[in-house]
């Protein structure tokens, strides 16, 4: 385990499984026997050791410190990548109240190893992040999703948005985290989905970052367009039109052979 004297700029990597203190003795058990080793193979799986960072074990969450080494962007991708894949196979032979589902966050400060654990206000930010609304809201808005994430706008800034990892800005929304006195922008996201995925908002709360409607695209509306025309649910459409339109046929000659896969042909008549 690798150890420093007082304050170093270190990650902080924080995870707490849902619904721990609903379950029976033996799934908690269960958990805190699991959980553990299915974070270390992630890290084996991303080239990460994480014999060398500092762990703070407490039932079923972790915290894990270490110093800044440069591997931060394989820590907020290929980790969480790895430990989104470890939580599926793991729950995929559960029954779905056995499945285990995590919150993690991933922040970045000073932080000192103290006599009970860790020192600095970094740790205290990673704490308030991991209590975040918008987690509990992203998991109970994602029932399929294992695992749902958090990073501080450092992490973000520094990792994602920098261009350091092969994830995409989309695939975050940006949130205001506000837990007791702690108030900070954040970036959730639901590795899994690959979109963004902010929670629904909590009725009666007014979180800064969430999603606008939609925009349709521009171009004309959709009863001006050609093409099949939209099911009507009470006749119980199919949603595909047989009406001809002779307007909206092109014809193509092309001589010798041609590679069409992926395309897609009508057949019609001129009589309908």
């Amino acid at each position: 385990m690798l150890e420093w004297s007082g304050f170093c700029h270190c990650a902080c990597i924080a995870v707490d499984a849902q619904a721990y203190g609903s379950k029976n003795d033996r799934s908690q058990s269960e958990i805190q026997h699991d959980l553990p080793r299915l974070l270390d193979r992630a890290a084996r799986g991303a080239g990460l050791d994480r014999a060398q960072w500092q762990i703070q074990r407490k039932g079923d969450e972790q915290l894990a410190v270490r110093p800044l080494d440069g591997t931060e962007p394989r820590l907020v991708d290929d980790y969480v990548r790895h430990l989104v894949a470890e939580l599926r196979r793991y729950n995929a032979q559960r029954v779905p109240e056995a499945r285990m589902r995590l919150r993690a966050v991933v922040h970045q400060g000073l932080v000192e190893t103290a006599e009970n654990g860790f020192a600095g206000s970094a740790v205290v930010a990673t704490a308030r992040l991991l209590g975040a609304d918008q987690l509990y809201d992203a998991l109970a808005a994602h029932p399929d999703a294992d695992l749902v994430l958090l990073l501080s706008d450092d992490v973000f800034r520094s990792t994602v948005a920098g261009g350091h990892t092969t994830l995409s800005t989309d695939d975050f929304t940006h949130v205001t985290v506000r837990v007791k006195e702690y108030e900070a922008p954040a970036w959730l996201s639901v590795p899994a989905l690959g979109t963004p995925t902010a929670a629904p908002r909590t009725p009666g709360r007014t979180e800064e970052g969430w999603p606008a409607p939609a925009v349709p695209a521009s171009g004309p509306p959709a009863g001006d367009r050609h093409g099949p025309a939209a099911a009507d649910p009470v006749a119980g459409g199919t949603g595909i039109s047989n009406e001809y339109r002779a307007e909206s046929i092109n014809v193509t000659n092309v001589a010798g052979s041609v590679d069409a896969r992926g395309a897609v042909f009508g057949f019609g008549s001129a009589g309908g």
